[in-house]
This record gives C-alpha cells, sequence and structure tokens, in this order.
C-alpha cells in the first residue's frame, strides 16, 4: 500500500505495478535473490516446473535418458538454442533434445476452442514478476522490474517516480549509460529479454535493442487530445495501460495480450546485413485488436475506416491484420474469414509482409501474390491460399464478383491507401478497368462503394480501409457513425500525434509562398539593423512573376537550394520540383541544365520524371532518353545508391515531376520542394507529406511555393491534423522584441551564453565539449526551476520556442551580421529541450543528435567580420497577433457589469474603453501554444495557466498606469473578474478560428 510516508520514494510506481500484475493478472511475485539464475538469465525453479507439470511423458523420457544429469543436459541445450536461435524463436518453436525429445516453452492461445487440451496448456503458462533483479555477473547492477513467461525474461522495466523529480527520460538515460548489453544474457539483444521499457506515472518507451548511447527508444503511449502523451485515468496512474484493463481494453501485460504480441505480433526483420526486432507500437497492436474483436463479434460483412499517419508503420499493421483475420474464430469457433486479401501499390509491403507471416506460420505458401485476372485470384483461393496480395492496378470489379460469388467463404480484404499511387499510369490502368455510370477515378473505395450500391452489401466481405488522408466521401462510406451523427475512423493515429512522438516531420513549419520570401528578403535589405553581408547573391529578385516564366523560377529554385537546402544530410539532401504539366516538366528540366551550366555549378545534377512519349515542337521525349536509364531505375538513382550500398557513379540532387511521385514515394534524403501547379484538398496533403519522412540528421524542411496561398494549404491540411499553423509574414524585426523579453525574466545570463558559444563555435564538437556546454546551459535551467510562478515559467517556455522559430526563419533567409543573436539561437535550442514541461518530460541530457545540430558557424572572415552560414536550426510558425472578435451582446453587458464592478470598488471613473485594453494583454500571450491549449482542453484544466499568463501581462501593459495596476495587483475579486471575461473571450476565439481551420 502506498502511504504518504513512502510516497516520494523511487520505488512507488514499480511496487504499484507488480502488485497490480500479482493481485488482477495472475502474476506469480519471485525473489530474485534466490529465484534468479544470472549465467542463464532465467528462473530455473519455474522453467522446470512449467516442463515437469505440462510435458511429464517428454521430461519422463529425459530422465530415462540422462538420469541424474536431465537437469543440467535440459539447461545446457536451453541455453545453447537462445544463442544460437534467440529468446523469440525458441519461445514460439521450443527446444528438441537428443534422441529428439521436444520441449515446448510456452503454449500459445488456439485460434479456436474446439480442442480442450490447446486451451489447458494455454492456462498452464506460468507468468511471473521479479523486482531489484541484479543481472550482472560483473557488477551489481539492478533492473528494477523483469516480466517472465515460464521462467524465461520477456520484458525488462526501469520505472521513475515524478515526485522525485525523476521522468521516463531518466529511465531511458540508464538503460544507455549503466545497462550495456556486451557479456550480458538478459540484457543480450535477441538472446535475452525481448522488449525493455521506460516508464513514469505519465509516459512509458520502449526499445528491443539496447546498444549504449545509441539505443531509441519509440514512445509507448496512447495519445493525449489528439497528440502525443497519455489521457488521465481516474484514481489511477497515466500509465495503467500497461498492468490493468480499463477503457482501453485488456492490460499490455496481461496474459491474453503479451502472449498474443509474443506469439503473433512480434517479428525479427531483416534488411541485408541489418536486423532489427519489431515490436508493435501501441496504436498498431490497439488498433489490430479492436479490429479483430469488432469482426469475431459482428462476423464479415462490416466496413472499417483505420485512419493511421504516415510514419504510423503501416506496413505492419496491415501483415498483423491479415495474419489475425485467417486464426479470427467467432464464440460459436467458427472460423470468421478463410481468405484475407491485400491490395496495394506498393512492391515493398508484398515482400515485406511474406517475411513477416512466414514467422508466424509453420505452413509454406500462405501468401500468394497475384498480378493477373480474376481467374487467378479464383484458382489462388480454390488453392487454399490463405493470404493474397494484389495490386490496386490489378484489381477490379471482376475481382470483386469473384468474391461475392464464392457465398460459401468470407473474405476480408484490407486496402492499403486506397486512393494514392506512384505512376500516372497506374491511375489510367485503374480508370480503364472500371467503367461507371459515376465517372472514372482511380480510387479503389469508389469502386467497392458502386458494386456494394448494386448488389447491397456483401455479407461474406469485410472491408478494412487504411488511409493517411480519408476523403470527406470515404469517411461517409467506410466511418463508424459517433455520438454527435457524423461518421469518423474505427481507428485513429493521427498526424499531429505522429509528428509529437518523432515519427514524421511537420512540413508545413517551414512552408512559405514566394511572395512571402520576397516580402520578407526586401524587408531585411531595406532595414539597416537586418542587413544581410553586402554582396550576397538575393534569391528573391522579382517582385512579380509572370506565370509562364520558368526561366525566372529555375534561377530562383537553383540559388534558393544552393543557400538553403545542399549542405543539408551531409550533402546528401534532394529536392523536388512539382509542375503542372508534362510539357511544364520537359521546360523546367532544360531551363535548371542550362541555367546549371551557364553558372558552372558543376556539383549539381537534375532529374526529370513524366508517363510516356511527349512530342514538344516536333519532337518526342521520353523521361528514360531526358535521364540515360530505365524508367525502374529512377528511385534508385535519384537515392544515389544501388540496392547492395554501393554508391552510384553520379549524384542527383534535383527531381523535375509531374504527376509521377507526388504520391507513395518514400525518399527520406528529400528536404525541399518547389511547388509550381495549384494544390488542392487530399493532393496538396500527400504532394507536401513527401517531405516528411525522417532520417538522422534531418531537422526540417522547405516547401517554396509559386501558385497557392498560405490558405489553400491550411485549408488542405485541416481536416488530417488539427494543429495545423502555418502563419503569414511577420516583421522582421520581432526578432529583437522577443530577443529583449527572453533576457527580463532573468534566467538568461550574457556572459554564460558567451561562454558556450566560444566552445559551441570553436569547429567540430566532440564527446568531451558536451558536459562543459550542458553545464551552462543548465545553470539557466537551475534558475528556471527555482521560480515558483509557473505562469512566468509558462510565458518563458512559449517565447524562448517563438525566438527560435523566428531566428531560424529570419536565418534561412539572410546572413545577419549579428552574432548576438546566432549565439542566443544556439544556447536556446539546447535549453528548450532541457527545460521541464507540463505533459512529456525534457531531454535530461544532450544526445549525440544534438551535438550534430550546430545550427551555424561563425567564421571569422577578414574583409566580411562575422558571417553565418545556414545549418540546422528548429523550424518557423511564424509570429503574429491574435486578432480580436468584434463583441457578441452577452460579452458587451458582461463588460460593462465589470466596469462598474471595477469603478464601485475604488472610486474610479474607467470606461469599457479602458477595460478593452486588456485585449492587449490577450494578443500579447495567445500564442500557438496557448491558444491550442484552450481549443483541446476542458477550460476547468487550462484556466490556471491562462490565469497565470494573463496576470503577468497585465501587469507589464499598466506599468505607466498606476491606478490599473494597483487595482491588478492588490484586489483578487476584480482581476477574477476581468481574468474570467477575458479567458471567456480568448477560448471562444480559440476554438472559432480552430474551426475554420
Amino acid at each position: 500500500m502506498t502511504t504518504a510516508h513512502n510516497i516520494h520514494k523511487e520505488k512507488v510506481l514499480q511496487d504499484h505495478l507488480i502488485a497490480q500484475l500479482s493481485a488482477h493478472e495472475g502474476y506469480e511475485r519471485r525473489n530474485a535473490k534466490s529465484d534468479y539464475d544470472r549465467a542463464l538469465a532465467v528462473d530455473r525453479a519455474l522453467v522446470l516446473r512449467f516442463v515437469k507439470e505440462t510435458q511429464s511423458e517428454a521430461w519422463d523420457r529425459l530422465v530415462g535418458q540422462y538420469s541424474s544429469s536431465a537437469e543440467d543436459t535440459l539447461f545446457k541445450q536451453l541455453e545453447k538454442a537462445l544463442k544460437d536461435r534467440g529468446l523469440l524463436d525458441v519461445l514460439r518453436k521450443g527446444i528438441k533434445i537428443v534422441p529428439g525429445i521436444p520441449f515446448t516453452l510456452c503454449y500459445f492461445r488456439p485460434a479456436s476452442g474446439l480442442e480442450p487440451k490447446r486451451i489447458a496448456e494455454y492456462r498452464a503458462n506460468i507468468l511471473s514478476v521479479m523486482d531489484e533483479v541484479e543481472y550482472s555477473q560483473k557488477h551489481g547492477g539492478r533492473i528494477d522490474a523483469v516480466l517472465f513467461v515460464n521462467g524465461l525474461p520477456v520484458v525488462t522495466m526501469e520505472a521513475k517516480n515524478l515526485l522525485t523529480g525523476s521522468t521516463f527520460r531518466n529511465a531511458e538515460k540508464q538503460y544507455r549509460d549503466d545497462r550495456a548489453p556486451a557479456g550480458e544474457p538478459l540484457l543480450t539483444f535477441k538472446r535475452g529479454a525481448l522488449v525493455h521499457f521506460a516508464l513514469d506515472e505519465d509516459n512509458a518507451s520502449m526499445t528491443t535493442r539496447l546498444q549504449n548511447g545509441k539505443t531509441r527508444f519509440l514512445p509507448f503511449n496512447r495519445g493525449r487530445d489528439g497528440g502525443a502523451g497519455n489521457p488521465d485515468v481516474e484514481d489511477e496512474h497515466r500509465v495503467a495501460y500497461l498492468y490493468r484493463s480499463g477503457e482501453w481494453g485488456e492490460a499490455i501485460f496481461s496474459r491474453p495480450v503479451l502472449l498474443d504480441i509474443v506469439g503473433q505480433f512480434i517479428h525479427l526483420e531483416k534488411n541485408g546485413k541489418e536486423e532489427a526486432m519489431i515490436f508493435p507500437r501501441f496504436q498498431q497492436l490497439d488498433a489490430v485488436r479492436k479490429i479483430m474483436a469488432h469482426a469475431k463479434a459482428g462476423g464479415p460483412g462490416n466496413n472499417y475506416l483505420i485512419q493511421h499517419s504516415a510514419g504510423s508503420g503501416k506496413s505492419n499493421t496491415i501483415g498483423w491484420l491479415a495474419h489475425h483475420a485467417i486464426n479470427l474464430h467467432d464464440a460459436a469457433d467458427k472460423q470468421v474469414f478463410n481468405t484475407a486479401i491485400i491490395v496495394t501499390d506498393r512492391v515493398v509491403l508484398d515482400r515485406q509482409l511474406q517475411g513477416t507471416v512466414a514467422q508466424f506460420e509453420q505452413t509454406a505458401g500462405v501468401v500468394k501474390k497475384i498480378d493477373g485476372t480474376s481467374r487467378q485470384l479464383k484458382d489462388a483461393i480454390a488453392k487454399g491460399a490463405r493470404i493474397i496480395v494484389t495490386t490496386i492496378q490489378k484489381f477490379s470489379t471482376d475481382h470483386l464478383r469473384e468474391l461475392s460469388g464464392q457465398g460459401n467463404r468470407t473474405f476480408a480484404v484490407i486496402v492499403d491507401e486506397a486512393h494514392s499511387s506512384q505512376s500516372g499510369k497506374s491511375a489510367q490502368a485503374m480508370t480503364d478497368a472500371l467503367t461507371r455510370e459515376a465517372g472514372s477515378s482511380d480510387d479503389i473505395e469508389d469502386m467497392i462503394a458502386e458494386y456494394q450500391k448494386a448488389r447491397g452489401p456483401q455479407a461474406n466481405i469485410s472491408f478494412f480501409a487504411f488511409t493517411a488522408t480519408p476523403r470527406n466521401v470515404t469517411l461517409e462510406r467506410f466511418g463508424v457513425k459517433g455520438p454527435d451523427g457524423l461518421p469518423h475512423p474505427f481507428h485513429l493515429y493521427s498526424m499531429r500525434q505522429a509528428i509529437e512522438e518523432g515519427f514524421i516531420l511537420d512540413v508545413l513549419q517551414n512552408y512559405m509562398t514566394y511572395k512571402a520570401y520576397y516580402q520578407l528578403e526586401k524587408a531585411i535589405e531595406d532595414d539597416p539593423q537586418l542587413s544581410g553581408r553586402k554582396g550576397q547573391r538575393k534569391v528573391a529578385r522579382y517582385a512579380g512573376l509572370h506565370p509562364t516564366a520558368i526561366g525566372q523560377k529555375v534561377e530562383i529554385i537553383v540559388e534558393h537550394f544552393r543557400r538553403h537546402v545542399m549542405r543539408e544530410l551531409d550533402g546528401q539532401a534532394k529536392a523536388m520540383i512539382v509542375t503542372q504539366s508534362r510539357e511544364h516538366a520537359l521546360k523546367y528540366y532544360f531551363g535548371i541544365r542550362n541555367y546549371i551550366k551557364a553558372q558552372g555549378y558543376d556539383d549539381l545534377k537534375a532529374l526529370v520524371a513524366f508517363s510516356g512519349e511527349l512530342e514538344v515542337d516536333g519532337e518526342t521525349w521520353t523521361e528514360a532518353e531526358l535521364n540515360d536509364f530505365s524508367e525502374t531505375e529512377l528511385p534508385g538513382r535519384f537515392d544515389g545508391f544501388k540496392p547492395d550500398g554501393t554508391p552510384y557513379p553520379d549524384t542527383y540532387h534535383i527531381l523535375i515531376v509531374a504527376e509521377k511521385y507526388q504520391t507513395g514515394f518514400d525518399q527520406p534524403k528529400l528536404c525541399a520542394m518547389y511547388v509550381d501547379r495549384k494544390l488542392a484538398g487530399l493532393q496538396a496533403v500527400q504532394t507536401l507529406s513527401r517531405l516528411n519522412r525522417t532520417r538522422a540528421g534531418k531537422q526540417r524542411t522547405y516547401i517554396l511555393d509559386f501558385q497557392n496561398t498560405i490558405e489553400d494549404i491550411q485549408e488542405a491540411f485541416r481536416p488530417y491534423y488539427e494543429a495545423t499553423t502555418v502563419e503569414a509574414m511577420s516583421d522582421p524585426n520581432q526578432v529583437y522584441d522577443l530577443e529583449g523579453r527572453l533576457y527580463k525574466f532573468g534566467y538568461l545570463d550574457k556572459d554564460e551564453i558567451e561562454r558556450f558559444a566560444q566552445t559551441y563555435f570553436k569547429g567540430p564538437l566532440t564527446g568531451a565539449d558536451r558536459p562543459r556546454l550542458e553545464g551552462l546551459v543548465r545553470q539557466a535551467v537551475a534558475r528556471f526551476e527555482a521560480d515558483d510562478d509557473e505562469g512566468r515559467q509558462e510565458e518563458f517556455r512559449q517565447l524562448l520556442k517563438s525566438y527560435n522559430r523566428f531566428y531560424a526563419f529570419i536565418a534561412q533567409v539572410m546572413r545577419l551580421e549579428d552574432t548576438g543573436l546566432e549565439k542566443l539561437a544556439s544556447y536556446g535550442n539546447w535549453l528548450s529541450r532541457l527545460l521541464p514541461n507540463r505533459d512529456v518530460p525534457p531531454e535530461i541530457e544532450i544526445t549525440e543528435d544534438m551535438l550534430r545540430l550546430q545550427a551555424f558557424k561563425v567564421e571569422q572572415k577578414e574583409q566580411d567580420g562575422a558571417s553565418l552560414s545556414p545549418g540546422d536550426t528548429k523550424a518557423l510558425a511564424a509570429i503574429s497577433e491574435f486578432g480580436a472578435k468584434p463583441y457578441s451582446e452577452d460579452e458587451k453587458k458582461e463588460l460593462s457589469e465589470i466596469v462598474k464592478a471595477f469603478n464601485d470598488r475604488h472610486g474610479t471613473q474607467f470606461t469599457e474603453g479602458d477595460m478593452l485594453r486588456f485585449e492587449q494583454v490577450n494578443r500579447e500571450i495567445l500564442d500557438d501554444d496557448l491558444s491550442e491549449m484552450l481549443r483541446n482542453n476542458p477550460p476547468d484544466v487550462v484556466y490556471s495557466a491562462f490565469a497565470q499568463a494573463f496576470f503577468q501581462g497585465a501587469i507589464r501593459l499598466f506599468q505607466r498606469d498606476n491606478e490599473m495596476q494597483s487595482i491588478v495587483l492588490t484586489d483578487s475579486t476584480a482581476r477574477e473578474l476581468a481574468t474570467r471575461h477575458f479567458f471567456n473571450r480568448a477560448l471562444r476565439e480559440s476554438r472559432q478560428s480552430g474551426s475554420q481551420r
């Protein structure tokens, strides 16, 4: 029991978790000191008990063969199997001991209950837990908790207590710094525990491979208000989903879920010589289990929409869903789906899927690929193929007719990203395959909907549609009606959550129209305080661009790429030019080629991509002729590396496209996009999202748009990412305003920043520089933490973010001569990572990645003084004022009552006009983050944060108005009246602007 006495101890979460598992999930609590074998990393007594109780005949044979050394033989062979094959394979397939005595080490839940013996075996698995496990034979290192299945370790955990000031980030650090896997059986990749969890009361993360400083932890959270983190749980910790059942379903560590993960989710992915153990992320596991539970209860004949963002691991989720679907039985033990059919446009998925499913299935030929007629589909079904993979291009109404015609068989049709395809030809092929009164479309969902409309819902077919970007019609066709009467996805993993969890980048952070780029360059050029380096070539030279002036745009694109993008990713950064037609693509290709040659830019090369033959001015061109290699080679050539990892002789930086490669093209090295065509809705999201793939060292992306407006793009992204903000241009001088406001808090010390800069800009940083830099930044963190005014802290946090974003924005366009701004930006980037946060704790140390992110190097040059060259900082959402909306009648009435209350209480003569000055406070404090908080949280949750910020803002505003300042400072009742009124105004404004986005 947790008491007031021990609530601040480090072990409180660990003890609670173990107590819950023991009380409710059937775990046996074991003693690490007496029961754990360090050399083998097993609980010997439990392994023996399990084997003897469940396989007594095999054990008797072993004793008959080896007599007194039977036990030693069992553990010797077990250790050898763990080293050679790994724990996952041993749990799934067991071991054999000469002369052919088999031992099973885990019984998985049978698909049906028709065999009582198998159900009994499954129930005989022994789940156990140990705490404070001294795992090492070299030192006394201890792991907080280890979960075992039949005496074999499957999960290790380091748990932290927020009340002691440590978070799951500290647990991650502990794994990286103090849990070296070398020579430690429990921590060795494949041989030891399958997964390692770092957690505190609010957040969890996990990794399947410990690699000291290179260990990468992934979030394992449910998501909170559409973003990262976990929601509150009444009378429990936010991570309660790990160890107890609730609204989320069964606990992750419960017998049904944990053994399902071990038996049917975890798999070893091999890519050449590289191996990775894939453990499902929370939303993948949650989606598959919830869909299967629904299908088990409702049977076939239903539609499901799974809206999972790019970066969510859709290929694995689809593989797991297909595998679970063909093994699903209903309550009467009848098979729900005889066959799963995956319709995709990704060849990679086909290969990946076959490898994944092969690890689960003992039978060869479970996965069958078809690429032809409906007869081929019929043959595959007749021959008993359980999972069939086909392409969107080949799937037609004939195939659907074939499925619905087999009324005695049931099908799960899983459609991957139904309305995207990577080549223009495929769109045409789909249109040719389908002729419908509704007109043509390359969307398979349209075809399904039309078919269902004509024939009625097919009782033997369930459709599972996966997409990151559902259209309204997709929602209407496949969505589930919510309490509001509107259709919603059956399962959602939002773009916002994927961005906040670091799986994809926010491509809108650095979105700029050409017009805005030009205005900013001009504003900087005209302002002596912000003037750039003399003689620097301007990028945005043309105030007005003629729509057909491709020559002008070519110059802008090449110069922008060379200045801002080319040095990213150690010189491997790529860009895409999106054009409006094949002819435009050709003109761009020749324009870029000629401009590069004229300027003598030998280090830059471009490729072009378009479908078919193109005749221009009597000459015929093809993509292959222009690039000098086949169409199929283009993705690899653009990447720069052959499948075997060796580089191609030529490096290409820019890809010019018309229709091709705008969707379904994964190239993580893409850092920039130049848009010269109108984009709308889904097409805009899918096109710009080509940039969102993550890669080591890729921190930001660039979009320069010649055709669309900020409003166009906001409108397009709004349905898919509720927190999307692309702000309009703002005054470049705000960078000095923000700098001044940051120093006023008293947390920053100019001398410390100067000393930080001397080390940071001296040249390449080494690991030895880290303690010095981190020590300097931590002094500001300490001053920040010593301030007990949460409102001030929150205001500083937001201002620092704004400064970092806005400085990056300015520096992208200019080389600023004021090195003080750059020093503050570099220092501020580290500081913002280390400042404590309300929900997800900060990084607790400067990682290797951060050392590589030197934003700009300050180079001393005799003639120019200190000049700056671009690199890496956090990207921009430009700062703009919170615009006050007109007053409603109720608000006018309330305002006049507040004026009266102020005057009655203090004998003052304030008017409504005086009170409206408080609107200025709202405009000052309502940045993106506070507006986001107001939009996504209940008023009572967010009010205290708003009130703190409002109070500070009011004090600043009324510095010259002693009368008003005195009332705000001394009269809490009057202050509360005003705060509540303007809080409600801010709430209305934020939510209205949110609903319009």
